[in-house]
């Protein structure tokens, strides 16, 4: 199968004559890897996550969040595009380095780590979160004089209401739940590739061999955005402002995120089995950068720049939309990692810095972010104006408590693995 890569072997693409399963695991002995271009692209995805929630505001269309302030166009382009890849961003370089994390410290130490550093914080952070979103809705509604009932009857969708373990709201720590099931099921379907393929001649004949025919031609991402765009099409009522919609209500992901974002995971783990293969992601950065572009300009144009938030009874996106916008989520995500690693492929202190904030600040990020929203909305400024001051406020806000509050501190050995100087403060270096 595929027997005919071995004849000609497409640019930065290695042999694949003489692959052999597994050969990327580090043994135990050896220092870990850090792949600065990842993490910074890691880092930009969970950051994005603060300038999209800082739109939501400012939102043409009826009142769906703390506050509706002054209504903006250009803010709506912010939340969209940002929307498009972001998750799918994250949850492909979070395969990657989960594999790469199982290879380092064995099964046992993975879920150690993992349960340590992702679902424990979900656990532990999700009742904080929802607290502070509970207080910024009200003193909302005190200001604004719109009554959370109110809110909840604009943001319902029709048909019956969720209930049960369909009503459970996540919050934006729904990416913390969704990893831990996506771990939880790797490690599963190992333990029964290691019985069923023994030798690995499966996963090297076919999973690598077919890693190295998509990444050979920029054509591929068609492939990788099937899934996803089936998902989206057969979804009823989907619109296209929702894009990917984040599973944040309910313990039983929807299908589009759960396909979509299962997809980038596996194919980041995937990526990882065959590091040389990242360098054919770096050489068509360019060409995915601009399918990105032209294919998002086009959904954008489609849909216009007036949000449709709540699904709508036929009034859904067609199947056509819904392949150029997981064509334009797949073709962002390899486009940013190809640039990334022609731009950040060295170490750089300040973004390694926020590489490391990027975490605890999307933690935290959302109920600060709403009571800057909630602060700005009386103030007589222009739209963009007010919404630069609530990007601003929260990340600064939020990296000062990084700083003060984690960095080097217990929490900061809990949620990054270790102890870090506070280097931006000029601080003396503690232990690790």
């Amino acid at each position: 199968m595929f027997s005919f890569l071995k004849k000609k072997q497409p640019l930065g693409l290695p042999p694949a004559s003489g692959w052999k399963p597994e050969t990327s695991q580090i043994p135990p002995s050896e220092p870990p890897e850090r792949v600065h271009a990842l993490d910074a692209v890691r880092a930009l995805a969970l950051l994005l996550g603060v300038f999209f929630h800082s739109t939501m505001s400012f939102l043409p269309g009826p009142q769906l969040w703390v506050v509706r302030d002054i209504e903006s166009g250009a803010i709506s382009v912010i939340f969209y595009v940002s929307h498009v890849f972001r998750m799918t961003v994250y949850f492909l370089i979070a395969g990657y380095f989960g594999r790469l994390l199982l290879h380092r410290v064995g099964t046992r130490g993975f879920i150690r780590n993992r349960a340590q550093r992702i679902t424990l914080p979900f656990l532990v952070f999700w009742p904080l979160i929802l607290a502070g979103m509970a207080g910024a809705f009200f003193w909302a509604s005190s200001r604004t004089g719109v009554t959370l009932a109110e809110l909840a009857r604009l943001q319902r969708a029709p048909g019956p209401r969720a209930a049960g373990i369909n009503a459970v709201p996540l919050t934006h720590l729904w990416f913390l739940y969704l990893l831990s099931l996506f771990y939880l099921a790797t490690l599963t379907l190992r333990w029964a590739a290691s019985r069923l393929d023994r030798d690995g001649r499966f996963r090297a004949n076919v999973l690598d061999r077919g890693m190295r025919l998509i990444l050979a031609t920029p054509a591929s991402i068609l492939f990788l955005a099937a899934p996803v765009a089936a998902a989206l099409a057969l979804r009823p009522n989907w619109q296209g402002w929702i894009g990917i919609q984040a599973p944040a209500i309910g313990l039983i992901p929807n299908a589009g995120a759960l396909i979509g974002l299962a997809t980038a995971f596996a194919f980041g783990w995937m990526l990882q089995r065959q590091r040389a293969l990242l360098p054919a992601i770096q050489q068509w950065w360019l060409v995915y950068s601009a399918v990105a572009v032209l294919l998002t300009a086009l959904c954008l144009a489609h849909d216009g720049l007036r949000p449709i938030l709540i699904p709508r009874p036929g009034t859904g996106a067609g199947p056509l939309y819904a392949a150029c916008y997981a064509l334009a989520a797949w073709a962002w995500a390899l486009g940013l990692i190809g640039a990334a690693q022609s731009w950040w492929s060295v170490e750089r202190p300040a973004v390694r810095y926020v590489a490391n904030a990027s975490y605890w600040i999307y933690i935290v990020h959302l109920p600060v972010v709403m009571a800057f929203q909630v602060l700005v909305w009386p103030l007589p400024f222009p739209v963009l104006v007010k919404y630069l001051l609530v990007v601003t406020g929260a990340l600064l806000l939020v990296l000062a408590s990084y700083d003060l509050l984690v960095r080097n501190t217990w929490l900061g050995g809990w949620l990054n693995g270790k102890r870090y100087p506070r280097a931006f403060m000029g601080a003396p270096q503690v232990r690790r």
